[in-house]
């Protein structure tokens, strides 16, 4: 085996999370491998699959050029079927094809090697533990540390048993890029430099829709929803994810002078449950490998950075130490920073996204106007999990929203 086919730590997957953290540990001066699978030439076209949508603290802890921004947002606006909620929050639209490269880029400035064309099949097994990996059929590196960060596909972390991703936990999402969108049109909320997000169970069952403004009448346009009980209850027969957002382009006059953008539609899937495990012996999981995206607003880019960094950081000291023991003992402290810094009262806002998928439409309307009397310091408790601030927004009608969501926890 030659020197060129061992390093440091090899990353499987180079999104935002698999990216970030070769640029981090590039910049520690380790030795660094990203496989990616598809071609550079084409990168990213087939994982080119995230709304984009993000705040000023990603923004600021990453140094995200403005150069990746396709409008910077005033407002978060949150629509219920018959009212609306505004809430001053600056924020960024990406074009995430062009962040996805910048991040490259910036690995390959700090030393990170990148191979593109590279799809990694499964672990490199030498006495029980991961050693390296195995990629376009029989090709083979290894290395101190891997990292899975290839998504929900997660062939790394599904062969080592860190994974336990259920389909009935899967959010799936449609989105295409639009112009001649009525962003301020005077039936609806004003979106211009908004991002929106909309609870319809009409529209989008189990789940929401969104368009975020991507500057004149420009847009981002989607849905997605949860495969699980919530979805089941409020779907149409017959109807899939595309079939809905076209249910909604047909409906809402915002859309009635829209046009595709060409080549401009976006797909993805993430898991919206509590990971059973995140690391072992030589190897971590981050991004979307693991269920990283925020339960409650659906956010990912961040947390996914977020978890990349924290790995970055576990792998530095393991590799700077002086026997370098990567040892189960050892990456765990990727766990504790996870469940620390990256998704903190992670089961207390799964629970919050359970029990909002559970309520009707009306209770959507009323939610507008609760948000509109509270204050946003409980707005920010409850954005950060507090169980104690929701409670405020509960009304004696949500005991039998309450109930339903105690006999599906009984029952699972």
């Amino acid at each position: 085996m030659c020197m060129a086919d061992r390093f440091d730590v090899v990353i499987a997957g180079a999104g935002p999370a698999g990216a970030q953290c070769a640029r981090d540990l590039a910049a520690r001066d380790h030795d660094v491998l990203v496989l990616e699978t598809e071609s550079e030439d084409e990168f990213p076209r087939q994982s080119n699959k995230s709304t984009a949508g993000t705040f000023p603290s990603m923004m600021a802890s990453f140094n995200v050029p403005d150069e990746v921004v396709m409008n910077f947002t005033d407002n978060v606006v949150l629509e219920s079927p018959n009212d609306h909620f505004v809430r001053d929050q600056p924020g960024a639209v990406l074009e995430f094809a062009d962040f996805k490269r910048w991040l490259v880029s910036e690995g390959r400035e700090r030393g990170a090697e990148y191979r593109f064309d590279s799809r990694v099949s499964k672990p490199v097994m030498e006495d029980g533990e991961i050693a390296g990996v195995r990629y376009d059929g029989d090709e083979e590196v290894f290395a101190d540390i891997v990292v899975d960060a290839t998504g929900p596909a997660a062939p790394l972390a599904k062969a080592l048993d860190v994974s336990d991703l259920e389909r009935k936990r899967q959010a799936i999402g449609v989105e295409y890029e639009f112009e001649g969108v009525e962003v301020d049109h005077p039936d609806y909320a004003d979106l211009r430099d908004a991002m929106m997000l909309r609870l319809d169970h009409d529209l989008a069952p189990g789940g929401y829709s969104w368009i975020f403004h991507t500057g004149g009448d420009t847009a981002k346009v989607g849905l997605c929803y949860i495969q699980n009980d919530s979805h089941d209850s409020y779907a149409r027969e017959g109807m899939g994810i595309d079939d809905y957002l076209e249910y909604w382009l047909d409906r809402d006059p915002r859309f009635d002078d829209a046009e595709r953008l060409e080549g401009k539609m976006h797909r993805g899937s993430a898991h919206i449950q509590p990971p059973s495990e995140l690391s072992t012996d030589g190897f971590m999981a981050i991004g979307d490998t693991v269920p990283t995206i925020d339960p409650l607003w659906g956010e990912g880019i961040h947390k996914g950075m977020k978890s990349a960094r924290a790995a970055a950081v576990t792998a530095d000291a393991v590799l700077t130490s002086s026997n370098r023991d990567s040892s189960a003992e050892h990456m765990d402290v990727y766990d504790q920073l996870w469940h620390s810094e990256v998704a903190p009262k992670a089961s207390t806002r799964l629970m919050m996204t359970e029990l909002l998928y559970l309520a009707p439409n009306d209770r959507y309307d009323q939610l507008m106007a609760d948000l509109r009397h509270a204050d946003g310091d409980t707005l920010s408790r409850i954005n950060q999990g507090d169980r104690l601030a929701a409670r405020k927004l509960m009304h004696v009608g949500d005991l039998p929203i309450l109930a339903k969501f105690a006999r599906k926890r009984l029952s699972n």
